[in-house]
């Protein structure tokens, strides 16, 4: 990671912001909608927000290449330090449509596969969350005040886990898997304020058994492990970015405590 970590952070966080305001603005005065080739839909707010972060990031002192939802093509590969940015213009583009606030920014620097650093900017909650190696996780409140998030940790036994699932993608295996789990309580939520739940301690786990691809899940992972949890796959291994031509991960598990 570039040297200083933390100036890196605030950098990443503004254009993370300004991206969110460039959605907000489409957000508040409608929007029309399009099917991409994968039948995922993609609006205005979607490329405003991209052109943004591309700008915002390609400012920055260091020339990391950009790997985004809305210009795969551009990208050449990580850089002989194995880094690249992971961008999610918009994640919960459903949600935005539905209008129910539950979209966010995400912004990831993974370095050798692995997401160093990363922020999650909810616009219409008006909440941020942010963490990077060796600085910590954080999250910014509407009011705009800065606090340190940590990991719930293993519920105590007897105790109901609260998971968040996705408020999009359910089915059989969820629940074939929240059976082998035991007594919960299930919370739907949309994009990646899932993982961020897990991270700020206000739910135990997250398990995807659906699909998603890397931009997804990078920035949110960053802030999850930074906050003390996990992220792995369904055989116990990391998830990992080491193979960015292949954009799709195996369904994971986000765990708010260490094995």
């Amino acid at each position: 990671m570039p040297a200083n970590h933390a100036e890196l952070l605030d950098a990443v966080e503004r254009i993370a912001r300004e991206a969110g305001e460039a959605i907000m603005r489409v957000y508040a005065r409608g929007f029309t909608v399009e099917v991409k080739e994968d039948d995922s839909p993609l609006t205005e707010a979607d490329k405003a927000a991209h052109e943004v972060i591309v700008a915002g990031l390609k400012a920055l002192p260091e020339a990391i290449p950009i790997l985004s939802e809305e210009d795969i093509e551009a990208f050449t590969g990580p850089n002989d330090e194995g880094q690249y940015w992971l961008v999610d213009p918009l994640d919960g583009t459903k949600e935005f449509i539905k209008r129910n606030d539950e979209f966010t920014v995400n912004i990831a620097l993974i370095e050798h596969g692995k997401p160093v650093l990363g922020v999650v900017v909810a616009p219409a909650l008006r909440r941020t969350y942010l963490a990077a190696r060796g600085v910590g996780a954080f999250k910014i409140d509407a009011a705009g005040e800065r606090t340190s998030i940590r990991a719930a940790g293993r519920p105590s036994p007897g105790t109901r886990w609260r998971v968040v699932g996705s408020r999009s993608h359910a089915g059989p295996d969820l629940a074939a898997w929240l059976a082998t789990l035991g007594e919960h309580d299930l919370v739907p939520m949309g994009s990646s304020l899932k993982f961020c739940l897990v991270a700020e301690g206000q739910a135990d786990v997250y398990p995807r058994l659906g699909p998603t691809c890397l931009w997804d899940t990078g920035a949110a992972q960053a802030v999850v492990e930074q906050a003390g949890g996990r992220v792995e796959t369904l055989h116990g291994e990391a998830l990992s970015y080491a193979t960015p031509e292949r954009h799709l991960n195996p369904h994971f598990v986000v765990w708010g405590h260490l094995p």
